[in-house]
């Protein structure tokens, strides 16, 4: 693949294309960047440091300092400049998210299993949210507790609702109470994820976010922006879980009804596992790319104390992942 010639301040495919986003989150969740070393992210950043200093050994190439960026990005956080933990990158959400996503699957589960899977991905899920904030405020410790109990509890009582009414029904056959126990984890998550990235980021919403302009300075801080960034936010985490918690349960029980499989029944699971990963690693970057991370709003669309303080005509902010 080219590399255009680098640049800090802009990125390397064009953000205003869903193309160009899509591209960009290839490189966010690329789950190789969970295994480079210490070595690596220090001359990777010392790298860039460098540049933005002026200093580019006539042998370093464009490929190099964009695989440094791309190394950057996946690591450190870009508000707060620290390394996010690895099971809450958005890189590792697919390697440590697939094993609820698996769970919550489980045709016929039991309601302790709903519980159990419902609470490990709501834990994991506040975690990748908390670690992938919009950092130019804050966030609270008791706003994150509220966060992940909010959303824990949301997630459970639809979860156990619609288990229980599928349970108790009697116009469904077992065949289709066990098919319909299927699609109890989507409304269970997207609901939750809401009510997560809601609660998470309220922090934002009632101080704002930092806005900057063209050439990265910050003109203040809006609470329209907020809105914006955590909108945009809580929607991608609605339409996130639709392909990943929808299409293995279709592809499944079709799966199921094919000779190899009720001679090898053993297989299912681990069949189920690697529908349920692809889905996940397909949906991901397809469903982060619908904003851009670096989002913009027009100055007449922000508080006048803001608009006043600036010429421009566009002002940027991290919507977060």
């Amino acid at each position: 693949m080219s590399y255009p010639s680098f640049s800090l301040d802009h990125q390397r495919f064009d953000q205003s294309t869903y193309i160009g986003r899509l591209r960009r989150c290839f490189d966010v969740v690329d789950p190789k960047t969970l295994f480079v070393t210490k070595g690596k992210l220090a001359s990777s950043l010392k790298l860039l440091d460098d540049f933005e200093n002026g200093i580019r050994a006539p042998t370093t190439t464009d490929a190099q300092l964009w695989k440094a960026r791309k190394v950057k990005e996946a690591t450190i956080h870009p508000d707060t400049g620290e390394k996010i933990f690895i099971p809450f990158r958005m890189s590792g959400y697919v390697p440590f998210g697939t094993v609820s996503v698996i769970g919550m699957l489980i045709p016929g589960a039991t309601l302790k299993q709903v519980i159990f899977w419902q609470w490990l991905n709501q834990s994991h899920n506040a975690c990748v949210n908390y670690a992938n904030r919009n950092a130019t405020k804050e966030t609270p410790m008791a706003r994150f507790l509220g966060s992940y109990f909010g959303a824990v509890a949301s997630a459970l009582t639809i979860a156990v609702g619609i288990s229980l009414t599928i349970k108790n029904t009697k116009r469904l056959s077992a065949a289709n109470k066990l098919f319909a126990s299927r699609f109890v984890a989507y409304p269970a998550t997207s609901t939750a994820n809401v009510c997560n990235v809601y609660m998470m980021r309220q922090n934002e919403l009632k101080e704002g976010v930092d806005v900057e302009d063209e050439n990265g300075v910050v003109v203040g801080s809006s609470k329209v922006a907020a809105k914006k960034a955590v909108f945009e936010t809580a929607l991608s985490r609605v339409i996130l879980p639709a392909p990943i918690l929808v299409v293995p349960p279709i592809i499944m029980s079709y799966l199921e009804r094919m000779k190899f499989l009720k001679k090898n029944p053993r297989l299912n699971l681990p069949i189920n596992a690697v529908v349920c990963t692809l889905a996940f690693g397909i949906a991901l970057p397809f469903t982060i790319a619908l904003f851009p991370q670096r989002s913009k709003i027009a100055v007449t669309d922000v508080e006048s104390e803001i608009a006043s303080k600036t010429n421009s005509k566009q002002l940027f902010f991290n919507k977060g992942l």
